[in-house]
């Protein structure tokens, strides 16, 4: 008789036990971070300084993010060394700092009590009401439409971004009230953490492959979060996604309060007539047998399935009023790095976007294409991120950015890997050539020569897409100085 082949367990590789019990904040004592410039890092850093926690940290650049916490009470360094975390009772790092990393050593020699990233978040979450924004494609956004909400609904929520909300500066907020809206990142198992009573879950799709080895593995990682679902909690899940769909399934049958969205015309609460105007759109929302209509300030399908997970985790999760959400989400002026204007410049518009894997790419690919106005072209810059994503979605990659009118590709940002022998950016340029769709494709594996190559290429009419979770977002400022400088 077959059995069915083994799966290994999805935190294998996890360097730290995300199941075990969070300590409080108070618990803490003065807090040190590793890497404290990150998205997530300073976020956490921002909420602790704001409890009276006290707050130091290093970081290996010096980001604009260190200012700002500095001038929030956080003591900072630039380049780690040994004697910045010695009057530190805990230590908090991210993924990205390696066991070498000679604080870290510093720290677990002198029997610092040493958490990862999400466990210094989750300290902060002890008797608050936990939403986690969890999937492959679409947190950063979902998790701030969503604050924006409860906002709208005259909420003061607690929050934790990837990215900065564009009406409010910054990443990460302690609010008045008690719930607590956190993006949990599925990169390297850390969301289990937070242990909520609303989790929302985009999209279940083969990513980070590099920590889970498998899609087998990947699913069974969001299967431990929906197990962590507070008793009487709700799950809420795309029904346009396959694997969002397999897992309210399970979930469903399990006993967990599951509720799906999306455009198929089963979801419990169905999203139909979508429009799109520039860069506005809106879609009307059918929802026990009621239809509203949801208006967005942010173009693309894309947003606005995450514009109804964010309404349904509100309104039946949390129990608010359907009018008062949509009202709030109407309000949403987006999210930085999330198809975010950079500026025109010899009638060619700038627009830059974090886009990072296949799913991310073709969705923001399709958003622009919608608004490009023939003659005009869209010119997208893509810069690949990580060796172990390029090396196994190439072909993806590639199938998402071929329906642009010229492809630019930069090298690989390589953030916490080393370089693997034959991986480049070259592999996804070759991917969008075999397409046969005909675009223009460049690889510019120096970085310094992009921008010129860009404003060479564009003229009046036509919208340029940075698009990558690297340095690829300062190629949009230097396209639009060279085209300011050049005669048209």
């Amino acid at each position: 008789m077959s059995q069915e082949p083994s799966v290994e367990h999805p935190f294998a590789r996890a360097r730290f036990d995300f199941a075990a019990p969070v300590p409080r904040a108070e618990d803490l004592g003065s807090v040190h971070f590793l890497g404290i410039g990150g998205a997530g890092m300073s976020g956490v850093a921002r909420i602790m300084l704001a409890r009276g926690v006290p707050v130091s940290g290093s970081d290996a650049k010096d980001v604009p993010v260190l200012k700002a916490l500095a001038s929030e009470g956080a003591r900072v360094w630039v380049g780690f060394d040994e004697l910045h975390q010695e009057a530190a009772q805990t230590i908090v790092m991210s993924s990205s700092i390696r066991d070498d990393n000679v604080e870290l050593r510093a720290a677990r020699a002198r029997g610092a009590k040493v958490l990862h990233r999400s466990q210094g978040l989750g300290s902060l979450m002890h008797g608050q009401r936990p939403v986690a924004v969890a999937g492959a494609n679409g947190k950063t956004t979902t998790t701030s439409l969503l604050t924006v909400a409860l906002q709208g609904c005259g909420l003061d929520p607690s929050f934790a971004v990837g990215g900065e909300l564009a009406r409010h500066g910054t990443n990460a907020h302690r609010g008045a009230d008690d719930i607590f809206v956190v993006e949990a990142d599925e990169s390297d198992g850390s969301f289990i953490v937070y242990r909520p009573e609303v989790a929302i879950v985009t999209n279940v799709q083969p990513d980070h492959l590099d920590f889970y080895g498998s899609f087998a593995v990947v699913q069974a990682a969001y299967e431990a979060l929906v197990a962590t679902i507070q008793p009487g909690g709700l799950l809420v899940t795309c029904a346009d996604d396959a694997g969002s769909r397999a897992l309210a399934e399970r979930a469903t049958a399990r006993g967990t309060r599951v509720l799906t969205y999306g455009f198929r015309p089963d979801a419990d609460v169905a999203l139909g007539d979508y429009r799109q105007d520039g860069l506005t759109s809106g879609a009307t929302v059918l929802d026990e047998g009621v239809r509203r209509l949801l208006t967005l300030g942010i173009p693309g399908r894309h947003n606005a399935l995450n514009a109804v997970a964010a309404y349904t985790a509100a309104v039946h999760g949390l129990g608010q009023q359907p009018d008062r959400v949509l009202a709030g989400l109407a309000s949403f002026t987006g999210t930085r790095r999330r198809f975010e204007p950079k500026g025109e410049a010899a009638g060619v518009v700038v627009v830059d976007d974090y886009a990072h894997n296949a799913g991310k790419v073709a969705a923001v690919v399709e958003t622009a294409s919608q608004l490009v106005v023939r003659p005009g072209r869209l010119i997208v810059v893509f810069q690949p991120h990580l060796y172990s994503r390029t090396r196994d979605f190439a072909v993806e990659l590639g199938r998402g950015l071929a329906p642009a009118d010229v492809v630019i590709v930069m090298d690989v940002y390589a953030a916490r890997e080393d370089p693997v022998p034959g991986v480049s950016g070259e592999l996804v340029a070759d991917a969008v050539r075999r397409t046969g769709r005909g675009s223009d494709v460049h690889y510019v594996p120096s970085w310094s020569e992009v921008p010129s190559v860009v404003a060479q290429v564009a003229r009046a009419g036509d919208l340029v897409l940075t698009v990558g979770a690297g340095d690829v977002t300062m190629i949009g400022p230097e396209v639009l100085r060279l085209l300011s400088a050049e005669p048209r």
